[in-house]
């Protein structure tokens, strides 16, 4: 997606340690408007048609995939890493490492939302190694439901994790793929 590149290239940074900053748009400070032109990139991506809900986990995927589910009509849940006193019944769990916050966290979801059958898509703001999408891939199989596929918004393709999931079948659109970044470069995938 031309215009979500050109957004990284000119409000984003690189910061020790592979990060990429795009807090000013994507995942603090959110541009509704752009979040509605990514959930239209995806829908000409994947059958909404045959959705019946989106997933995402806390807490940086949330705005981008209520916008999606908004657009889409579809409901949406997300897997929160801290157990509330106001989930009741069972939940499916998965534990992940968190480059994030350098620390294991568990993914959790009641139980109640994720039925048996039920097609589901992952949208998340960022991929890097992959670990909370592995989380929520494996949510969807505990649930017994369907992974149609996962949008990701920005992908490191420098850290493999979106690679990792491609070579295991998962049906994975990311709109902008970065292989290379340091301070003041920033290089796509199909730029090379």
């Amino acid at each position: 997606m031309q215009e979500l590149k050109e957004r990284i290239l000119t409000e984003g940074k690189v910061l020790p340690g592979d990060i990429i900053k795009v807090d000013g748009f994507l995942n603090h400070r959110v541009d509704c408007a752009l979040m509605m032109r990514i959930a239209d990139e995806f829908r000409k991506y994947f059958d909404i048609d045959n959705v019946d809900l989106l997933l995402t986990a806390e807490a940086s995927g949330i705005a981008l995939t209520a916008i999606c589910a908004a657009c889409y009509g579809k409901p949406m849940v997300y897997a929160k890493k801290a157990k509330s006193d106001n989930i009741e019944g069972g939940l499916f769990k998965s534990e992940i490492f968190s480059y994030t916050y350098k620390k294991k966290v568990t993914l959790l979801a009641a139980k109640d939302w994720i039925q048996p059958g039920t097609r589901v898509l992952v949208i998340d703001d960022f991929l890097a190694r992959g670990e909370a999408l592995k989380g929520l891939c494996d949510i969807v199989n505990q649930a017994g439901a369907e992974l149609v596929g996962i949008g990701c918004a920005i992908e490191k393709g420098f850290q493999g994790g979106g690679d990792r999931l491609r070579a295991a079948g998962v049906n994975l659109k990311s709109l902008a793929i970065i292989e290379h970044a340091e301070p003041g470069k920033i290089v796509f995938r199909d730029d090379e």
